[in-house]
């Protein structure tokens, strides 16, 4: 155990020590073991109740009045590192109030803020009502993350924090992805007969639907991620220099937003081109917070000068959207995977006390499900 994370005479966790500590302990997706075994020494040492699993390592306080279940959740791991450092990765540095190292933003200083809040609140006789939980999940970054597993583990939830880098705005919505192989069909021949044949051209038929991409899906603007964006990412083509290629095929990324589901923009988009639609992946959709939210009016009361906004990247709220949701966490998601990696130390403390007050706003204002 470090023996920075607390002062042995008074017992107080450092979020900061705690951060850096995170920081130190690689964990890139996949290679979590180690980072999963300091959270729990960090929760044991502190009296936290704690428990680990394949899919998280999770914290619970309960209350002995009945009430709502509130997750405060985020992940443990990060991309790798690549190429580009001025600075050690792995050896977290302070300089004019920025923590610096692989994961400092996104999102171990999440992590450490909502450890250090479940620590205030449960010192400060635990959750008024209901359950506070602090899920940790493995596996974020990649398409393989462990939250579909560990969701249905943790019992009836109503309210989730998800802890990605917001600069501590509050993101209300956030967009989907899609991944869309089109695929247009053609006529296989030798390049210098093929006008002669009347050959039926895949590139050109992909082309022309390249180009219909801009216009398409533009009828319902959300009022805070606008429309769908599409995106040709790869493309495919070609036998040889001098044969007309019987298939052609672009990869088209989609960020799509709650005015949409997914199986009715691929079938829009269907629709409207010549070319195969083929979904290779939908399952990341779209989220937003509820009208009327519970959980989203007691984050005002407490910052009411939040800016609230639609976020452009994924994250574990896509499978906690059932949830009245927000996503907001310290540090500023444009240096998120980054070379030099850092965060505000100031948002860092912010965030801890922010999630404590709002958990105990929350858990305090709500009553049980079953009422």
């Amino acid at each position: 155990m470090p023996h920075s994370l607390a002062s042995a005479a008074s017992g107080a966790l450092d979020e900061i020590a705690l951060l850096a500590d995170l920081v130190r302990t690689p964990s890139v997706s996949g290679d979590e073991a180690a980072v999963a075994t300091l959270v729990e020494q960090v929760a044991a040492r502190f009296g936290l109740p704690v428990r680990r699993d394949d899919a998280m390592v999770a914290i619970e306080l309960s209350s002995d009045k009945p009430g709502k279940s509130l997750a405060l959740v985020s992940h443990l791991d990060t991309v790798p590192v690549g190429q580009g450092w001025t600075r050690a990765p792995f050896e977290p540095t302070i300089e004019d109030g920025r923590l610096w190292g692989r994961g400092a933003n996104d999102a171990k200083a999440s992590v450490a803020a909502m450890i250090g809040a479940a620590l205030d609140v449960q010192r400060a006789g635990g959750p008024p009502s209901g359950r506070l939980l602090v899920v940790l999940g493995f596996c974020e970054e990649t398409r393989d993350t462990s939250m579909p597993r560990a969701v249905p583990r943790l019992g009836t939830l109503d309210a989730a924090i998800v802890g990605e880098p917001t600069s501590l705005d509050l993101a209300v919505a956030q967009r989907g992805l899609m991944m869309i192989d089109l695929i247009a069909h053609g006529d296989q021949c030798h390049a210098a007969y093929a006008a002669e044949r009347g050959a039926h051209s895949a590139v050109l038929t992909l082309a022309a639907d390249l180009l219909k991409l801009p216009n398409l899906c533009t009828e319902r603007p959300h009022p805070l991620l606008g429309q769908p964006t599409i995106t040709p990412t790869v493309l495919e083509a070609g036998v040889a220099r001098n044969v007309t290629p019987p298939t052609a095929k672009a990869v088209l990324d989609l960020r799509t937003t709650p005015s949409w589901d997914h199986a009715e923009l691929g079938a829009h988009l269907q629709a409207a081109l010549r070319s195969q639609v083929v979904v290779t992946s939908s399952r990341l959709q779209p989220c937003e917070t509820p009208e009327g939210s519970p959980l989203l009016a007691a984050a005002l009361a407490l910052s009411p000068t939040a800016r609230l906004y639609g976020s452009p990247t994924c994250s574990d709220w896509v499978f906690l959207r059932h949830l009245d949701a927000i996503k907001c966490g310290p540090g500023d998601s444009r240096v998120s995977h980054t070379a030099d990696e850092w965060v505000a130390l100031d948002q860092v403390r912010a965030a801890r006390l922010f999630y404590a007050a709002l958990a105990t706003r929350y858990l305090a204002t709500t009553r049980p499900s079953s009422e």
